[in-house]
């Protein structure tokens, strides 16, 4: 059996060059209605190549929206998305994941029919360059190319612990196993930037603590820059290196944690106004990781 690689041997092309100081996202004055309601209102922001940056808000705020505008499902009327210097506007969702942007959904978006390792196979889709006759007879070029990509496949597996589930059909699956699945399934794609939309949500204690880890195990082996959409205040704060905060489609603060956290337009928008009609001088009751799982 092969031995196998770290995460960064395996994922070379999840490598970015952009001239310094020069953002690897930037998002100009996105907007994007449906009908008369207004879901992004002219949001900007960018995001630094190895950076986690994150989208918090209330429900309803605009942060999936966003995402949406992104991946190309959604089509903002105004506002300009570049990612490594080319616009996203107008392109498919399809081109889009080509061009080396990966999503791991709010909801488990797999198929619970085929297996662990056949559903991280369909990360690699784009990387099977060879034809449906060549991979009926699955001969030559089509067996070498499908070798190399199981290969690349068993090494996911193995980074996210998994090996154990690899021939589970996934609708057997405990709910926080087909999280790391969706997760490894975006990581088979080799992305240059990764959209974690709500990653951690409906999971225990537990569960969360080592999303957490296999998150920050991808930033240090990968550098990879990473977008996360995400409810639970202590992860935000415990892993992010810039935080945007949206209320009704508009952004209301961006920063580092320890900023976001104490300005007063975000604690009014999570807690609402005293009695005085000034924002309630409550934190936002974050919690760090240890404080969890003590």
């Amino acid at each position: 059996m092969a031995m196998i690689r770290p995460l960064s041997e395996a994922l070379t092309g999840t490598t970015v060059e952009v001239p310094a100081g020069q953002p690897i996202l930037e998002v100009k004055d996105l907007a994007l209605r449906f009908g008369g309601t207004t879901a992004v209102g002219g949001v900007s922001f960018d995001v630094k190549p190895g950076e986690l940056f994150s989208i918090i808000g209330p429900n309803g705020a605009g942060k999936t929206s966003i995402f949406n505008c992104i991946s190309g499902v959604y089509h903002p009327q105004e506002g300009s998305i570049d990612f490594l210097g080319d616009s996203l506007l107008g392109v498919r969702p399809d081109a889009v994941a080509g061009r080396g942007i990966a999503r791991m959904f709010q909801n488990i978006e797999l198929f619970d029919n085929l297996t662990v390792l056949d559903n991280l196979m369909l990360g690699r889709h784009q990387h099977l360059d060879y034809g449906s006759f060549a991979g009926m007879l699955y001969v030559g070029k089509a067996k070498r190319i499908e070798l190399e990509n199981r290969r690349i496949v068993e090494d996911v597996i193995d980074f996210l612990e998994i090996e154990m589930f690899r021939k589970f059909p996934v609708g057997m699956l405990p709910y926080g196993v087909k999280k790391r699945v969706e997760l490894g399934r975006a990581l088979c794609m080799e992305p240059k930037i990764l959209l974690l939309d709500e990653p951690v949500a409906g999971m225990n204690v537990e569960e969360t603590e080592d999303m957490a880890r296999f998150i920050l195990d991808i930033r240090q082996e990968l550098g990879l820059a990473m977008i996360m959409v995400e409810h639970d205040m202590g992860l935000v704060m415990d892993l992010a290196d810039r935080i945007m905060v949206l209320d009704f489609g508009k952004r209301i603060s961006i920063g580092d944690p320890e900023s976001v956290q104490n300005d007063p337009a975000v604690i009014k928008a999570y807690l609402g106004e005293g009695d005085e009609g000034e924002p309630d001088e409550r934190d936002l009751g974050v919690r760090t990781t240890e404080e969890v799982s003590s």
